[in-house]
């Protein structure tokens, strides 16, 4: 467990170092003053055990500018009861106060170690594979370079296009393309939530803040903390809800139901919506204000008839998972089925597409894949 000890009194910078080194398991690495340590956090860093009382940027200082993305054990020789409740405030797990005994730091440390590897188990990643869907066209290469520009930013993103067209797949993309790749990725799809839960679903409440409360529950913000939370169907969230949105992008801090503490949070934002936002802000449904927060970088994604050339790469990729799916043989689309599927206008977008292939992968007879077995005359496309 690599570990950071910033501590600016010599003597106890050298005493932590001298004990922590009777831990092998331990990589210890000291810093008198947290710019210092700035300079040379990365994240191979586990663990960020700092004093609290220092001259020119003081531990609170110091964990605020970290904004969540380290565990954080303060020490210290003078504490005061503000500190302590801010410190709990920016989510430090552990307050020691001098002297102490090397053994009861050992304790804490690995009570963090426990917190973080039960925490990563349960990470929820970016299951899709993203590629599967991803075919090649001018128009998707067009689009995957706006996306890898922004995927280096933390800048909010909105994606916008038809129903279908893979928005949560090209949010995962973006994920999988930014230093955030190995944290958290959780897909909240706005429209499946009833509204009277929203509020509670992102940002969690605290036991007893209401009669079924029975024990406190985490939002979806903390859960994604330090990695990208992906807000699909935007448009539904209620009106009554979109200021408080705005009021966590600003600030970055959330506050539970039922708490008077606000808790900072490292999160990225993307969203996403088929409707005409816009249009929305004149029929006073959405706010003009929290439109412009996530409207930074705004990428169009075109439909699955404007990218035409990508059809039987994506068909391909996803047949070939079905067989593996359902231990199928493998199996393949002979010419006419090829030629059906790109002449087919595709209104439900890949969406629709995926469905089309998943079921002539379990219906067709045999290793070929004929246009009779996608089935497609149902949909009003005539047989070629």
């Amino acid at each position: 467990m690599k570990i950071a000890i910033v501590e600016d009194d010599i003597n106890m910078r050298k005493s932590l170092e001298i004990a922590m080194a009777e831990y092998p398991h331990f990589e210890v690495h000291t810093f008198k003053n947290p710019k210092d340590a700035l300079k040379k956090l990365d994240e191979s860093f586990e663990l960020i055990i700092s004093d609290i009382n220092m001259p020119g940027m003081d531990g609170i200082e110091f964990a605020k500018t970290l904004a969540g993305k380290y565990e954080i054990i303060f020490i210290t020789g003078n504490a005061t009861l503000s500190k302590a409740i801010e410190s709990i405030q920016l989510g430090v797990k552990d307050f020691l106060l001098k002297p102490f005994e090397i053994e009861t730091l050992v304790a804490a440390i690995e009570r963090s170690a426990t917190v973080q590897k039960k925490a990563k188990k349960a990470a929820p990643k970016c299951t899709l594979k993203s590629g599967s869907f991803l075919g090649t066209s001018p128009a998707l290469e067009k689009l995957l370079s706006y996306i890898h520009k922004a995927a280096r930013t933390d800048a909010s993103i909105l994606l916008l296009g038809e129903s279908g067209v893979g928005k949560e797949v090209f949010a995962c993309h973006i994920h999988e393309k930014s230093s955030r790749f190995d944290k958290p990725f959780i897909a909240i799809n706005m429209a499946a939530i009833p509204e009277n839960l929203i509020e509670s679903e992102l940002f969690g409440f605290e036991k007893g803040s209401f009669t079924d409360a029975i024990e406190t529950k985490i939002g979806q913000f903390e859960l994604a903390s330090g990695g990208t939370l992906f807000l699909d169907e935007i448009a539904e969230m209620p009106y009554s809800l979109q200021a408080k949105l705005l009021r966590v992008l600003q600030e970055r801090e959330i506050r539970r139901l039922g708490s008077s503490k606000s808790i900072k949070i490292d999160v990225r934002i993307i969203c996403a919506t088929n409707a005409n936002l816009q249009q929305n802000i004149q029929d006073g449904k959405f706010r003009e204000d929290l439109y412009y927060r996530l409207n930074t970088i705004p990428l169009i994604i075109p439909p699955l008839r404007e990218r035409r050339e990508e059809i039987l790469s994506i068909a391909t990729s996803v047949l070939g998972q079905n067989c593996i799916q359902y231990n199928f043989c493998s199996k393949s689309f002979n010419d006419e089925a090829k030629a059906a599927l790109q002449l087919y206008t595709w209104p439900g977008n890949i969406r629709e597409l995926i469905s089309v292939v998943e079921r002539a992968a379990i219906l067709s007879d045999g290793d070929c894949i004929g246009v009779s077995d996608l089935f497609l005359e149902a949909r009003g496309f005539g047989r070629i």
